[in-house]
């Protein structure tokens, strides 16, 4: 029977006592009496248990009432658990594999039960660590290719679509949080915001960049009016698990509709920013170029299986109120279809750029930072890796209509290194 008293934060003690009788963890843990509980979120919103026994092992995952990031000062709505468990649903559906599984949704308790992900590692630890994920842009590129196009209305019947868009829009409080810490807080004196002790030339002179804070205005406006497609909304390398053979994506609490680009701009920022932070985290030289030309290969890896799984989905599942198979196929032009292809593309990739030069304005400026950075105990050096970063960022930002490729990128990286 589901528990039914008002909402009460889990910990390690009261979790098997208070879930201890819901089949849907018995019957993969066994009696509450053998389960072993430990907490391990390390994000900035909720609390995440992972419950073992001789039998398994499973996640649950609770939302807390405020930002654990700041603390009680600054509370929040419990609905975000709803809204990340019906985001997982139809993700988990549109590239099925690609997601947990999940177990369990309680409303009143604000919590999902899910798939423990093992042996899978977070990749940004995995890649801070120097492992190999051979798959990992070739995963991303198809999860990014197969969720963006389904749910948007190139493929999904227009009265599903809008009924999905109309539920996302409740997700107000967290798209606000986007809209504010990413878009606006970096680029003026926000009370929220931080930085690594000798950025504060960097940090000034970005307030009075005009034609950066003209471009984080742009993005800005396409992401709160471009409703394309439903967005997981934080897709970081902390929000997806892997192996060598097998990648998983997590968290999607900030899903909301949003232009395509959003999603995949947030992930290449986090390879990317990888990648200027990656000599601080080998001992040597080779090994840091080793990991350099992983992540940048990952990066390239990544927008390319996108734009060939994205093109396949184009030519085979365009069936929504956009489709134009009226236009073009049904009318003997496949070249306009093509063509029509090309431009949507082109579109994606130039908001990617955008997208991604400003999420890294906010994570060296704003309120959430990255561990690649925060974890270089030598200020002296933090502060010069993420100048460099800073500066890339500003070319993806302002410069991203002459950016054409992701090989340009590559070179804009290497040249912002002074390699």
């Amino acid at each position: 029977m589901l528990e039914r008293i008002p909402y009460r934060p889990l910990d390690c003690a009261s979790l098997p006592q208070r879930l201890g009788d819901r089949p849907e963890l018995l019957a993969p843990l066994g009696p509450a009496t053998g389960w072993r509980v430990r907490e391990v979120g390390d994000g900035n919103l909720n609390l995440v248990f992972i419950v073992e026994s001789d039998a398994g092992s499973l996640v649950v995952k609770q939302a807390l009432p405020y930002a654990r990031v700041v603390g009680e000062s600054w509370p929040m709505s419990l609905d975000r658990a709803f809204f990340e468990h019906e985001a997982l649903k139809r993700l988990g559906a549109r590239d099925p594999g690609r997601v947990p599984d999940l177990k369990l949704f309680d409303p009143t308790q604000a919590l999902l039960v899910m798939e423990h992900l093992t042996p899978h590692t977070v990749v940004r630890r995995a890649l801070m660590a120097g492992e190999e994920l051979p798959r990992l842009g070739e995963h991303v590129g198809l999860y990014l290719a197969r969720t963006l196009f389904r749910g948007s209305d190139w493929s999904l019947p227009t009265a599903v679509r809008k009924a999905d868009l109309a539920l996302f829009a409740g997700n107000v409080e967290l798209a606000g949080i986007t809209e504010e810490l990413v878009f606006s807080d970096p680029f003026k004196d926000a009370p929220l915001n931080r930085h690594t002790p000798g950025l504060e030339a960097a940090a000034l002179a970005v307030r009075s960049d005009r034609a950066l804070k003209i471009a984080a205005q742009e993005m800005k406006a396409r992401f709160a009016t471009c409703a394309e497609t439903l967005l997981h909304g934080d897709l970081h390398t902390g929000s997806v698990m892997a192996t060598a053979d097998d990648t998983r994506v997590i968290d999607a609490e900030f899903a909301l509709y949003g232009p395509m680009g959003f999603d995949v701009g947030v992930l290449l920022a986090h390879l990317w920013m990888a990648c200027f932070a990656r000599s601080a985290h080998h001992g040597d030289a080779p090994s840091a170029d080793r990991a350099g030309a992983r992540l940048l290969a990952c990066a390239e890896t990544c927008w390319q299986v996108f734009a060939a799984e994205f093109a396949r989905l184009w030519r085979t599942e365009r069936t929504g109120i956009l489709g134009g198979c009226d236009l073009f196929e049904d009318q003997g032009d496949s070249e306009g279809s093509e063509a029509a292809l090309a431009g949507q593309l082109a579109t994606v990739w130039r908001d990617a750029l955008g997208f991604a030069g400003i999420e890294i304005h906010r994570r060296i400026l704003g309120l959430a930072h990255v561990a690649e950075f925060e974890t270089i105990a030598d200020t002296g050096r933090r502060a010069a890796l993420e100048r460099r970063a800073l500066a890339f960022g500003r070319h993806l930002a302002v410069n991203r209509h002459a950016l054409d490729t992701p090989a340009a990128v590559t070179c804009a990286v290497l040249a912002a290194e002074g390699v």
